[in-house]
């Protein structure tokens, strides 16, 4: 806590914020008419015109005015009667202010200081995201700057029960974090829930994103890759959710919003089906479960096919392999998966202008030099081309590779029990999402467990909106 000793507090600031020893870290003395004053602020996070206001008005007051304020807030209430003023008592509370943008300011003969709101950011501008984009909508995405964030979605909601709640999490980055939502619309349980297990973090730094941000919120099952939460990118997309009901997660220096509650059937919906007809939405859905599913189980069933080959109709016969190949089906496929997640890594690593034309050529050219030179069969390289591409209908990245380790562990336990192993690898899958719990403590598969039917058809079926649109 500070004191009344201004030369005690002085010599403590000095000494926690090390101004000496980092050379973005300014600190300034000021004579006030016969009062000590230190101002402490962040180069290239505060707003030069809101600093040199608050100086114009400090130095040009009179003795008489500066004698007149009796305390800190006084001082504050009449003496800098612009912008976000703070008084604050405690020494730790000062320098997160000042080390996240504001400019503190500590005056002789007061037991508290202050902190003027000054701060900016460096950011990008406000583009469309990269992997969230639409045919029609709003173009705009989010960025790495809290402020600008809740803003876009304030701008979409101008409601005064939105609520914007901020939270900080991390011993070291003081990350800030906000819950976005609607206070008469969105369950009070799961915001208590969310509020506790926020304030329930200990961790040094937090600077990795919403991944980690879950992972810190709820212990989550190495071994299970499903999603616990679903993202997105778009502002009009996040207004929507809150409007809903539901809640947004936005954290600083992440341009992703994370959407709770989250279960397995959530991951139908995206931002396109909303820039269609209602219909044209459902059918979107729809293909985006059929093509989900089919990339999940197609390759482990016509594996199992070639397996046992006597149960196919004679009208069938051209899914049998009509080549015969060194290397077994099964590793065909392996390494036809380890090939297409390298392609994967090489365009996100390659320059934007290059990584598409270097995915395309390197396709091309092992996929046929596989095939001439028999080290793969025709049909596996159909399949996993389908595989490959079809991956890209379900928007959620997690989800995709969620899909991909299952589809793995259904060929190993198909190639080694046959029948019996594709079977219990599918049992395998819905216990798996059955034990997977959402941030919220709910059911995965809410809303089919518990059953809500109305819920359910919204999920499934892409409603017209009504006229209250509740």
């Amino acid at each position: 806590m500070f004191t009344q000793d201004f030369t005690q507090n002085r010599d403590m600031l000095e000494r926690r914020l090390r101004a000496g020893h980092s050379f973005d870290i300014t600190s300034r003395a000021l004579r006030l008419k016969g009062k000590q004053a230190q101002i402490y602020f962040i180069e290239g996070m505060i707003r030069e015109d809101i600093l040199s206001k608050l100086l114009d008005t400090m130095l040009l007051m009179t003795p008489e005015a500066i004698e007149g304020y009796v305390s800190a807030r006084d001082f504050a209430e009449h003496g800098v009667a612009f912008g976000e003023v703070e008084v604050v008592g405690d020494e730790n509370a000062f320098i997160t202010f000042v080390l996240s943008g504001c400019v503190g300011v500590l005056l002789e003969g007061y037991s508290e200081a202050l902190a003027v709101d000054a701060r900016t950011y460096p950011v990008r501008a406000v583009t469309e995201p990269e992997n969230d984009r639409v045919l029609r909508g709003a173009r705009e995405g989010f960025v790495e700057t809290l402020v600008s964030n809740t803003a876009m979605v304030r701008r979409h909601i101008r409601d005064p029960m939105l609520t914007m709640e901020l939270f900080q999490v991390g011993k070291r980055s003081k990350t800030d974090i906000a819950l976005c939502y609607l206070e008469d619309k969105a369950d009070q349980k799961l915001l208590e829930n969310l509020r506790q297990n926020l304030r329930g973090i200990r961790i040094n730094t937090l600077t990795m994103g919403v991944e980690s941000l879950t992972e810190c919120m709820k212990r989550r099952q190495w071994w299970n890759p499903f999603p616990r939460a679903r993202t997105t990118e778009r502002p009009d997309c996040a207004a929507a959710c809150i409007a809903e009901g539901q809640i947004i997660l936005l954290m600083d220096n992440s341009p992703v919003g994370m959407i709770l509650p989250t279960g397995i059937f959530d991951f139908l919906q995206d931002t396109n089906d909303y820039c269609f007809m209602p219909i044209t939405g459902t059918y979107l859905r729809w293909m985006r479960l059929i093509v989900s599913i089919l990339t999940t189980i197609l390759t482990p069933a016509w594996y199992l096919l070639t397996l046992y080959p006597d149960i196919l109709p004679i009208k069938l016969d051209y899914l049998k392999v009509q080549e015969n190949v060194e290397l077994p089906i099964l590793l065909q496929f392996l390494l036809i998966e380890i090939v297409i997640g390298a392609l994967k890594m090489a365009s996100l690593n390659t320059p934007s202008s290059l990584s598409g034309s270097f995915a395309v050529i390197g396709a091309l050219v092992l996929g046929d030099f596989a095939v001439r030179s028999k080290l793969l069969v025709p049909e596996v390289m159909l399949l996993m081309s389908f595989v490959a591409i079809a991956n890209f209908a379900q928007p959620s990245h997690e989800l995709g590779y969620a899909l991909t380790f299952s589809r793995v562990l259904l060929l190993v336990l198909s190639a080694i029990f046959g029948i019996w192993g594709a079977a219990a690898g599918l049992v395998l899958l819905l216990v798996t999402i059955s034990v997977t719990k959402t941030l919220s403590g709910n059911s995965y598969w809410y809303p089919l467990i518990p059953l809500r039917p109305r819920a359910l058809g919204r999920l499934f079926l892409r409603v017209p909106i009504r006229r209250d649109n509740s």
